[in-house]
C-alpha cells in the first residue's frame, strides 16, 4: 500500500459516516441516538410522524440535534413534507393539498410563493431539507405510489410546477430535493415492497422523464434522490440506485447534475430483498450516490458497518468515498453555517397562519 493510498483510506474511514442520514425512534433523542451522532457525525437525520407532537416540540428536538454536529458542519434535518397524503406534520401545520391540484391553478406563481410559505414553516422549526418536490410524470394510472404526488402528466406541465417549488425553496434557505430519478412515474409495482421494472426506451425518458429534474437542475436544485427502480434501457440489472451506468454517467456527464445524488430509503424492499444491507451500502456509493437514506438507526448503523468493510476489503474506493464526503460538506457550509439559530418565538409567527392556510386554499379543491 502507497502512503498517498494509506492516507486516503484513514480519511475515508474517518469521515465515513457522513454518507448516511438516518431516523430514530421516539419524540427525544435517546442517549443511544445522541453518542451515534456525536461520537460518528453522521450526514444527518429524517424525521417522521413519529418524531413529532408540536411544533414547539419539534424545534426543541432539532436544535438538541444541531448542538451535537461538529463545529462548521451543521447536521441536515429533514423530512418527507410534499403535501396530501406524504406529510408527516399535520397539527400545528399549514394542510397542504396533493400535488396533482396544483396544476388547475395555472399559476406557477402561486405555488412559488406556497413553496415559500412551506419553506418558511419548516424552517421555523429547524428543518433545512425537504425531500420534495416530486418530479415524476405521472404517465401510468395504474402507478400504486405516484399518482396524485406527481404535479402533472406532460413534462412541460410537470417542469413548470417543480422549478417553482424549487425556487421557492431556495429563497427560503431549505434545499429541495427532487425525486425519483430517473423517472418512478410509468411504474405499477410500488418499491418499498417489491423492485420495480421500467421498460420504457431511453429516447422516450430523455424527451418525458428526465426533463422535469433537467429544469429543476438549471433552477438550482442542489438535491436529486434516486429511485429503486431498473430500467432495461440504461442498466438491465441494478437499480438506478445501484448503477454505475446511471448515476455517474447519465446523471453526472449527461445531464450535468453537479449537487447531492441522495438515494431513497435503502430499507425499502426494492433494495434489502435483492442485495442485502451489507452490500447495497457499498453498491450505492461505489455507483454514484454522495448520501444513503435510512428510516431507522438500526439499519444505518448496519448499512455504515457495511460501508466500513467494504473499505476494508477493497470494494469500496477510499477515492468516491471521499469525493462523496466533500461534496456534502461544501454544501452543508454553504447552505447551513450562515443561517441564525431558528427561535422559539417565531414559530407563532410562521408555522400554521391563518395567512398561510388562506394561501393554499387559493388552490382549487377538484
Amino acid at each position: 500500500m502507497t502512503i498517498k493510498h494509506g492516507s486516503l483510506l484513514k480519511e475515508a474511514e474517518s469521515r465515513i459516516a457522513e454518507l448516511i442520514l438516518f431516523g430514530f425512534k421516539g419524540l427525544e433523542l435517546e442517549a443511544e441516538t445522541q453518542r451515534f451522532l456525536k461520537e460518528e457525525a453522521p450526514s444527518g437525520i429524517i424525521l417522521f410522524a413519529h418524531n413529532y407532537e408540536s411544533p414547539a416540540q419539534m424545534l426543541e428536538l432539532n436544535l438538541s440535534a444541531q448542538d451535537l454536529a461538529p463545529t462548521g458542519r451543521p447536521f441536515w434535518v429533514s423530512v418527507d413534507h410534499e403535501g396530501g397524503r406524504v406529510q408527516r406534520f399535520r397539527k400545528g401545520f399549514t394542510l397542504l393539498p396533493e400535488a396533482a391540484l396544483y396544476a388547475s391553478a395555472d399559476s406557477p406563481q402561486l405555488i412559488f410563493e406556497i413553496s415559500q410559505m412551506v419553506a418558511r414553516e419548516l424552517r421555523a422549526v429547524g428543518i433545512n431539507l425537504n425531500f420534495a418536490p416530486v418530479a415524476d410524470i405521472h404517465t401510468n394510472p395504474k402507478n400504486p405510489v405516484i399518482g396524485k404526488r406527481s404535479f402533472g402528466e406532460s413534462p412541460e406541465e410537470t417542469s413548470k410546477l417543480v422549478t417553482a417549488w424549487v425556487r421557492g425553496h431556495l429563497k427560503e434557505n431549505v434545499q429541495p430535493c427532487v425525486k425519483h430519478f430517473p423517472g418512478h412515474g410509468d411504474t405499477t409495482v410500488d418499491s418499498h415492497f417489491a423492485l420495480p421494472k421500467v421498460d420504457t426506451a431511453l429516447e422516450l425518458m430523455q424527451s418525458r422523464e428526465f426533463i422535469p429534474f433537467q429544469r429543476a437542475f438549471k433552477s438550482g436544485c442542489p438535491f436529486v434522490m434516486s429511485a429503486h427502480i431498473v430500467c432495461p434501457a440504461l442498466d438491465p440489472s441494478r437499480p438506478a440506485t445501484l448503477s454505475g451506468h446511471i448515476l455517474i454517467p447519465l446523471l453526472r456527464q449527461q445531464l450535468r447534475f453537479t449537487g447531492v445524488i441522495l438515494s431513497d430509503d435503502m430499507e425499502m424492499k426494492a433494495i434489502t430483498d435483492h442485495f442485502g444491507e451489507e452490500l447495497a451500502p457499498v453498491l450505492a456509493i461505489q455507483a454514484g450516490c454522495d448520501a444513503l437514506l435510512y428510516r431507522s438507526e438500526e439499519k444505518a448503523r448496519a448499512g455504515l458497518d457495511g460501508l466500513r468493510k467494504g473499505l476494508h476489503n477493497g470494494t469500496l474506493s477510499p477515492d468516491r468515498v471521499i469525493e462523496s464526503v466533500e461534496r456534502n460538506a461544501q454544501l452543508r457550509k454553504e447552505t447551513l453555517a450562515h443561517l441564525p439559530r431558528p427561535q422559539m418565538t417565531e414559530i407563532s409567527r410562521w408555522v400554521g397562519t391563518e395567512e398561510n392556510a388562506a394561501l393554499v386554499a387559493r388552490i382549487p379543491k377538484a
